[in-house]
């Protein structure tokens, strides 16, 4: 049993209760890379076997994120989806990988992955079949996928949940939970479970969650385009603050992948989804083609500060503090060493706005004084103080996000990591 991230000797282990959260994993919200968006379930490796779901697709994405500078920036998951598997279990009910497009099978590939300082994620389904219609794991399957996953060398398991019912999800995930701890494999745990509940209590309880998984799907399926990234960052700005509070180290929510790279977002687009999931402290798994993404692309997912922000240790998830008439919104995250993240965000579509306000509108404490850095110029502002007004210009469905240390803090600082103001407004904290 792995706990706090150490293995204690198996006598000991049996009389603890054995919770996911005590696995030690998912510190922070985890980076890398994952097929489904841009590869979906080709298995048509004849007509298309560079794109299909292959070993060598995996292979060759393990090589990318070794060798183009993703790993040592801490994206370190590269992650199967669904259609991975054979459409049969084995004679002794296990599952097989299909073996024409994963001949070497899926221990080979997690040696490769490993020899390359990365982890590997799979794919499985609480239910009869997985949503593109390969063998589910059925609650009678559990402990023996886990041990499965586990003898393979797998380090994520994405586990979701079509063709299975409320009942059988509220009993299956969290026995998953037990039986891959109970693997004595360190293995992130990642749910649907609330996605096919509606995301939102009472159906929804996020204090068991985040006893059960590592992070969760809570809402749709992101696609290639800008209206769904938007419709995600709707539903989660909505529901804030039932969402807020459930994030922290060990337990995520996860509004899904990172579409940059791909089709349907413009440059300002792709910066703005690479900000507002920084600042919702979501997963950072990039789902695009890493052989052949453009510079630009590479450029955002590759922004130092963003993924500093990002996997910042108090792992509080960001909100939104402020929804213009103009249609400017703007995000706040606070960070360690009494830093923040702000972001700015134009829903516009006409022209670049400016944006005048200032940190005290913004409910930053008095007094204080802070050095600011432009996350993606780069542009340092020295000594702004609380009450100076400034003006950031932003483009059309663009971001300004800002990375903001004090410099000077005011007598009083705070001591609350988590505090809702009456109003349902959020202020950074001091540390």
């Amino acid at each position: 049993v792995v706990l706090s991230g150490l293995v204690l000797a198996t006598a000991t282990a049996l009389a603890l209760p054995a919770l996911a959260l005590e696995n030690g994993l998912a510190l922070t919200p985890p980076m890398g890379w994952l097929a489904w968006e841009r590869f979906r379930c080709n298995v048509d490796c004849r007509a298309d076997p560079r794109n299909c779901i292959s070993e060598t697709l995996f292979f060759e994405m393990a090589d990318r994120l070794a060798e183009d500078g993703w790993r040592e920036l801490g994206y370190k998951y590269i992650n199967i989806d669904d259609c991975w598997s054979a459409k049969q279990r084995d004679a002794a009910g296990r599952l097989v990988p299909d073996p024409e497009r994963f001949p070497r099978g899926i221990k080979a590939l997690a040696d490769y992955v490993h020899a390359r300082g990365l982890k590997l994620g799979i794919y499985g389904d609480l239910g009869t079949f997985t949503c593109g219609g390969y063998p589910g794991t059925t609650l009678d399957r559990v402990e023996q996928d886990a041990q499965t996953f586990a003898e393979w060398g797998v380090d994520m398991l994405k586990l979701d949940g079509c063709y299975s019912s409320g009942e059988e999800q509220a009993k299956g995930y969290p026995e998953m939970a037990k039986a891959l701890n109970a693997t004595g494999r360190p293995i992130v745990y990642s749910c649907s479970w609330p996605a096919y509940q509606g995301g939102l209590p009472p159906k929804v309880n996020y204090t068991i969650l985040a006893e059960v998984c590592n992070l969760w799907r809570n809402y749709d399926d992101i696609q290639d385009s800008w209206d769904s990234v938007l419709s995600i960052l709707d539903w989660f700005s909505a529901n804030q603050d039932v969402l807020q509070p459930a994030a922290g180290p060990g337990h995520w929510n996860d509004p899904d992948m990172l579409i940059i790279g791909n089709f349907g977002l413009s440059y300002e687009q792709s910066r703005s989804q690479m900000a507002l999931w920084t600042v919702m402290a979501a997963p950072l798994l990039m789902s695009t083609d890493l052989r052949t993404i453009s510079p630009s692309a590479k450029e955002i997912l590759q922004n130092r500060l963003m993924i500093q922000i990002n996997q910042d240790p108090l792992g509080i998830q960001g909100r939104r503090i402020v929804k213009e008439k103009s249609h400017i919104e703007v995000f706040l995250r606070p960070l360690s060493q009494a830093a923040s993240a702000l972001v700015f965000f134009s829903r516009r579509t006409d022209m670049p706005f400016t944006y005048t306000t200032s940190l005290a509108k913004l409910h930053f404490p008095e007094d204080a004084v802070y050095e600011v850095q432009d996350v993606y110029s780069g542009k340092i502002i020295s000594g702004l103080k609380t009450g100076d007004n400034f003006s950031v210009v932003i483009n059309p469905s663009g971001v300004v996000m800002w990375y903001l240390h004090p410099m000077a803090l005011p007598a009083q600082p705070w001591h609350v990591v988590r505090h809702h103001s009456p109003g349902g407004g959020f202020r950074p904290v001091l540390l």
